[in-house]
């Protein structure tokens, strides 16, 4: 048999032990000691921002931000419905509701079907948009750059200031990627709107195992989130806090795994482009497949994922997936649409064909940062065999 190539692992090949090792030897392991804040300036100093808020998951990460973009009981949140479920819980978390929009062909939310839903569907009242249906105040417009993609931000944000709303980054998948040029050139995935937010789980382009980060174009709005991310101490010797806060922490042996992970990140992006081209070029227009391409012009995508589609009858999602398994290759559908899944069937959507097209018919294929061009080719070679 031969060995088994996963869709998305860990790769550290850098100073992993040595920087976790130091965090032992100190004694500090939990969630107090010098990596934490030294993997927070580090992060900062990457993305271009002046502080970044560590935190136990992207997930947690949401959460903060939503509550920093003041999104509250009984708002609404445009949010999209081609992605994965944590990035919308927070929403809920925070008291409020989701209003579902459909991708365009970055897989990204679509800015014409926010424009279209904020246009058709809601008022102004002086400067809140209000659902004309529900009544509720749309606080905030919660993007998410798919697998590394960055999202159409020029539009989005015209978006957003047209209808006074928050925008919140969830570039949990895209650390790495930027503008190359146009209004935001040189600015980071998770940098552009109010705030963003960054993951570090297993499968993502860095890890630390689990854990996240927060930044944002507002300072108070990062200092509020730290603040309630340490279970809002205002006074840590005598335990007052000041309002309801959350153990949202990073601890440091984690963040140990993250300054020694950040040191990669530009080789593992390398890498990813060369694998997503290899793929490209052997499977791109071939057997009924395309290999879905990223917002190149202006921008430098990381590639964290890759996704395989297929454009005509000959093959079916599941079957490709099943047919890969057997050769001991990893593989999976893209995420199940949030608007149909059972706590969110009776929230509103708007624009949904393409994300229902491309729901049934992506494959993402295996892309570790440590993926072989050997093995790579094994995946292409059984994907031309069937």
């Amino acid at each position: 048999m031969a060995d088994f190539i996963p869709l998305s692992v860990p790769n550290f090949a850098g100073r992993e032990k040595e920087y976790v090792n130091d965090a032992v030897v100190s004694e500090w392991v939990s969630t107090g000691g010098s990596k934490v804040a030294g993997f927070e300036e580090a992060l900062a100093e990457y993305v271009g921002m002046p502080r970044a808020v560590a935190c136990n998951s992207g997930t947690s990460g949401l959460h903060l931000a939503c509550l920093a973009a003041g999104v509250g009981r009984g708002d609404e949140v445009l949010a999209p419905t081609l992605t994965f479920i944590a990035a919308v819980n927070p929403i809920r978390y925070a008291g409020a509701e989701p209003v579902f929009i459909g991708c365009d062909d970055s897989l990204c939310m679509d800015p014409a079907e926010a424009e279209a839903f904020c246009a058709a569907r809601c008022h102004m009242e002086g400067d809140r948009l209000i659902d004309s249906a529900t009544g509720a105040h749309v606080k905030a417009l919660l993007v998410v750059h798919v697998f590394g993609n960055m999202a159409d931000l020029p539009a989005l944000m015209r978006v957003a200031q047209k209808y006074h709303l928050a925008l919140i980054e969830d570039a949990t998948e895209a650390l790495g990627t930027y503008y190359t040029c146009g209004p935001y050139a040189g600015r980071m995935a998770g940098t552009i709107g109010d705030v963003g937010v960054y993951s570090f789980n297993g499968n993502k382009i860095i890890t630390t195992g689990a854990g996240g980060m927060l930044v944002s174009n507002h300072p108070d709005w990062a200092e509020h989130a730290k603040h309630l991310s340490t279970q809002a101490k205002a006074d840590e010797l005598q335990f007052y806090h000041d309002e309801v806060g959350y153990n949202y922490r990073l601890t440091n042996l984690q963040a140990a795994l993250g300054l020694a992970q950040l040191e990669q990140l530009e080789g593992f992006i390398e890498n990813k482009w060369a694998r997503w081209r290899q793929y490209r070029d052997a499977l791109d227009g071939k057997n009924g497949y395309r290999i879905l391409g990223f917002r190149e012009e202006c921008t430098r995508p990381n590639k964290w994922f890759y996704s395989l589609y297929l454009e005509d009858g000959r093959h079916e999602r599941d079957a490709v997936i099943e047919a890969l398994k057997a050769k001991a290759i990893q593989a999976r559908p893209v995420w199940a649409l949030i608007h149909e899944q059972a706590d969110y069937g009776k929230n509103q959507a708007y624009g949904l064909e393409k994300a229902r097209d491309y729901r049934a018919k992506i494959v993402n294929l295996p892309c570790s940062t440590n993926l072989t061009e050997a093995d790579c080719q094994r995946v292409i070679d059984v994907l031309l065999a069937l």
